[in-house]
């Protein structure tokens, strides 16, 4: 081999940067180890822990030295899957963008553009393009978007905006790169408001146009306080209120009118006795009044300073539909006529029988024909969380010079008026003081109410980081606790050391020494590809460690097939030399090697395109390995090989028990094409029918959207009783699934799905605990949603899919099999330069993928675990796709071989030759394809079991589709003409 001395070099210094890469991973741990065995199971104490060690020094190198932060910035990143954390997917809603740079827009054909945008939206198209899609169709040139009521607005006018004699096609230039500003502010807020929440590497990134913005947050714990943080729009204003004396009237003249038409619905129980209810009825203890027949105060819990009154969080829904309903709003009078009704932020009261309950405050805030306020959130430059006058948290605010004015006349007013101002943010009143000392000037306010000191952190966090130019709905979540991820950990790391001894076992027993060789260059392989993952810092998910466990097949893959050929060539009668030399050259098994990789290579980068979150992290981890693969199986096995033969030691590249294996081996795989070809038509015609006539597929909320949630019980629960009540909870069905042990179920609803917020996805959160409460008498709420370390019982995971995104999801899932398929297809046409084998091996893998279907189909009801069709199902479609492919290169560059040899005999006597003495290769790689997948089927967790499954069975039907579906049909479809031209060109030889 020349360059030797070369590769050793590189070899070595590859080796030691991926040690020195790999020694911050194992500081770090050592660390947190030394943390968490200190903090006992208190995750605060931790956090302290390691918060007083950030800026020491832990490790010495000798020439320089590291600090645990930056220890900590260097090590091996490890996925939500494996360390626990959050995960979301923010959509930044281009509707309230285009809205705003039309300043609300009253025309309305762009009204309903952007209305016919929302509901035509298809997955992968961007919103925009529907929009301006659906503008060209409702106008029909009648109305241009460079209209000054659409986009040629003061606000747009100026350098590089939008004037009144654009054409469409420029104006859509200019809001594309508006709409990106926004996006990009967007990022920017979301970035600020995360850096100071301070969690150890966050991860956040704009994926593609879509306008979607990644948010990854290993760590966190707090699932409703970060979905909070995350999805509010920061939207900061100052409202002038009424007195409940001035709306009073109002409020009785509802309540009259709705007795008429809500009296049968109302709850019997007595009003509350207060000043409010006093003012608002004629009679102190009149009939109606104490037996419940006043719809709008019966639900009433108490009586409120600025407000109006408080209510229970579950009859708001109620309140605002009497608030909205025409009839009602005509009641108020002439200058009341814009006034807005908006809950406060939760609190508690104690009820009558002094249990404690929570409540929000309804107010009612001075409105105009502009639904403006009096003042905007955008005068505050600078937030503090701190404590009021009374010890307790709040947050204080200092303004502008401007806006210091502005509430100084503002607090006057107040003062004058003896009316209250309330504080709004996201459309909450969070405080509504009065003014009792005269106005305020020096621009100085402050935010008082039932808050935590966490809360005003939150609060002040995201009125710094300033606000979203649009809302931030969250489309896609995942919360992984971390008890779950250490389990991860555990069964991740039994599978990758079961299947690389099970590896390199076989490679011994059935290579002998060669296989000691073999099993060098995968040692090394590990490492290298371990060090790359460092140093590049690449995320290691769950999945990903599925990819590494499978790199142990692949990477003795390319061993295998030069140490068949070696044996070839030594039975030929070769010296060493000469048969390792030859094995290595592009005639022996470089072509082969070369092109079963180039396919891993292309499915690997159409999974890594069009896969997201720990997909991503399969595929990334698959292409590197085959990289790092290819060069320790080519180089450092053979620096091995050639030290053997300079020493002149016997390499035969088998032993005494598997010398005689496969040689020799006649069968006629032609011969038996129809009894296959009937086999493979049923299996066919079987899978399709059961497909789509008969059991369909058990499609996961990744491609119909909805929630799930892994839930751990205390002790076994039937999953049909389960079931049965959630959806009673819900009023929707709810599907409860055993996951692994009895106690432990999988729980998957479509409730609310099409609604986005963050209030929905509380409101799904409390009504699983309040549904499954008595089967966990000694668990709170934040205990049973949020995670924490140690955590035994209730929601371990939960995911949630949008019904938009899932369908962008199902797109790209359809798009990476028909490309992969569609990119082999080419790259073995333009490989073997005859479309024959092109068909050949798209027909093989076509079957291959059917019957994985067809399994999967006829299966899902009855196996014991799941079998879905979701992401991790289609990166392994892509990945039996690589792999049978694999398989058949190795068989059809043998055929190509001897069609250019001399090889005697008919065309099928050709191909048969061909299959029986690349038969060894053949079952060899697959055959450690099987061993290192059955480990992870055994080993691997549940998790990611069914996604095993699926490759397990594509590698057993791909191996038999190779052998008795692609040779054939490249036989059946050659021309007579040529196969007699082949067949005399041989005899001449």
């Amino acid at each position: 081999m020349q360059n030797k001395g070369l590769i050793k070099f590189f070899a070595i210094l590859f080796a030691l940067v991926s040690i020195y890469q790999l020694t911050f991973t194992f500081v770090a741990n050592n660390v947190k180890s030394e943390a968490k065995a200190f903090a006992g199971d208190n995750p605060d104490k931790e956090l302290k822990y390691l918060d007083s060690i950030s800026k020491e020094s832990v490790l010495n190198l000798g020439f320089t030295e590291f600090t645990y932060d930056e220890v900590k910035n260097k090590q091996l990143n490890k996925g939500l899957d494996l360390e626990g954390g959050i995960n979301v997917i923010l959509q930044i809603s281009i509707k309230d963008v285009l809205k705003g740079l039309s300043n609300n827009s009253k025309n309305p054909v762009f009204n309903k553009s952007l209305a016919d945008a929302t509901a035509n939206l298809e997955g992968n198209k961007t919103y925009l393009n529907k929009f301006f899609e659906a503008f060209e169709a409702n106008s029909k040139g009648s109305v241009k978007l460079a209209s000054p009521d659409i986009f040629a607005n003061r606000s747009l006018q100026g350098e590089g905006g939008v004037d009144f004699q654009m054409t469409d096609a420029q104006v859509q230039k200019v809001i594309k790169r508006k709409v990106d500003e926004s996006i990009e502010s967007a990022f920017k807020v979301l970035r600020e408001r995360i850096d100071k929440f301070g969690v150890t590497q966050p991860n956040i990134q704009k994926l593609g146009e879509t306008g979607r913005i990644l948010v990854e947050l290993p760590g966190a714990k707090d699932v409703d306080r970060i979905k909070k943080l995350l999805g509010g729009k920061a939207q900061l204003e100052f409202w002038e209120t009424y007195k409940v004396e001035e709306i009073g009237n109002f409020l009785m003249a509802a309540n009259e009118a709705l007795k008429k038409t809500e009296i049968a619905k109302v709850e019997k129980k007595a009003v509350v006795k207060d000043s409010l209810s006093a003012l608002l009825t004629d009679t102190k203890d009149s009939t109606e009044t104490k037996k419940g027949n006043n719809p709008l105060f019966d639900k009433m819990l108490s009586q409120s300073g600025g407000g109006l009154g408080f209510y229970a969080p579950k009859d708001t829904a109620v309140i605002n539909g009497y608030l909205k309903r025409a009839d009602i709003k005509v009641l108020l009078s002439p200058d009341q006529r814009y006034a807005k009704f908006v809950w406060g932020k939760a609190t508690k009261l104690k009820d009558a029988k002094e249990k404690e309950v929570e409540a929000v405050e309804l107010y009612a805030l001075r409105g105009n024909r502009d639904n403006t306020p009096a003042m905007l959130g955008a005068v505050v430059t600078d937030a503090k969380d701190t404590f009021d006058q009374f010890g307790k948290p709040a947050v204080s605010m200092q303004m502008s010079p401007q806006g210091a004015k502005a509430w100084e006349e503002l607090t006057g007013r107040a003062y004058t008026q003896k009316t209250n101002i309330a504080i709004v943010l996201d459309n909450v009143v969070y405080s509504a003081p009065g003014v009792s000392s005269g106005p305020i000037s020096g621009g100085r306010s402050e935010i008082t109410g039932s808050f935590d000191i966490t809360e005003t952190q939150d609060l002040a966090n995201v009125l710094n980081a300033g606000k979203l130019p649009a809302s931030a709905d969250i489309i896609q979540s995942t919360v992984v606790g971390p008890s779950l991820g250490q389990a991860s950990i555990d069964a991740g790391m039994l599978s990758s050391i079961v299947g690389f001894l099970l590896v390199c076992i076989w490679m011994v027993f059935y290579y002998g020494r060669a296989g000691w060789y073999a099993n060098l260059a995968l040692l090394l392989n590990l490492l290298f590809l371990f060090g790359i993952m460092a140093s590049f810092g690449f995320v290691l998910t769950l999945p990903g460690i599925a990819g590494i466990v499978l790199t142990l097949g692949t990477a003795v893959d390319a061993n295998i097939i030069i140490y068949e050929r070696a044996k070839e060539e030594l039975r030929d009668g070769k010296s060493l030399l000469e048969a390792v030399t030859s094995s290595y050259g592009w005639h022996g098994a470089m072509r082969s090697i070369i092109d079963a990789n180039v396919t891993h290579v292309l499915t690997g980068a159409i999974l890594f395109i069009f896969g997201t979150g720990p997909i991503k992290g399969f595929a990334l981890t698959l292409l590197i390995g085959i990289v790092t693969s290819l060069f320790t199986s080519i180089f450092i096995a053979r620096i091995f090989i050639d030290k053997n033969i300079v020493g002149k030691a016997n390499l035969t590249f088998c032993t005494n028990i598997t010398k005689n294996w496969f040689t020799n081996f006649n069968y006629d795989f032609i011969k038996i094409k129809k009894i296959t070809y009937i086999f493979s038509s049923i299996v066919v015609i079987v899978s399709l029918v059961s497909i789509f006539f008969g059991n369909g597929l058990d499609q996961g909320v990744d491609f119909v959207g909805g929630r799930t949630f892994q839930v751990k019980f205390e002790k076994p629960v039937d999953a049909v009783v389960i079931s049965e009540e959630l959806s009673t909870a819900f009023g929707t069905p709810v599907e409860a699934k055993v996951l692994g042990d009895e106690d432990q179920l999988k729980i998957t609803t479509k409730y609310k799905i099409k609604e986005d917020g963050i209030a929905v996805d509380k409101e799904v959160n409390e009504k699983l605990y309040a549904a499954l409460a008595k089967y966990y008498p000694n668990t709170s709420y934040d205990k049973f949603i949020n995670t924490f370390d140690g955590k035994k019982v209730g929601v371990l995971q939960a995911s949630k899919v949008g019904a938009s995104i899932s369908e962008d999801i199902k797109t790209n899932s359809y798009w990476a099999v028909l490309g992969a398929l569609a990119v082999i297809f080419l790259y073995l046409m333009i490989s073997f330069r005859k479309w024959q084998y092109s068909l050949g091996a798209i027909a093989a893998v076509a079957h291959d993928v059917i019957f994985v279907l067809g399994i999967y189909s006829l299966c899902y009801k009855f196996m014991p675990f799941h079998m879905e069709m979701d992401q991790h199902f289609i990166a392994a479609i892509l990945t039996v796709i690589g792999y049978s492919m694999n398989d058949t290169v190795i068989v059809f560059d043998r055929i190509r071989e001897f069609i250019l040899g001399k090889r005697k005999g008919s065309f099928e006597d050709i191909v048969n030759a061909s299959i029986n003495t690349t038969l060894s290769r053949t079952l060899n790689t697959s055959l450690t394809m099987i061993i290192v997948l059955l480990t992870m089927f055994l080993f691997g967790g549940e998790s990611i079991r069914g996604f095993i499954f699926a490759m397990l069975i594509g590698i057993i039907v791909g191996t038999y589709s190779s052998l008795f579906i692609a040779t054939p049909v490249l036989v059946d479809t050659i021309s007579r003409e040529e196969k007699t031209t082949v067949e005399k060109q041989h005899e001449a030889a």
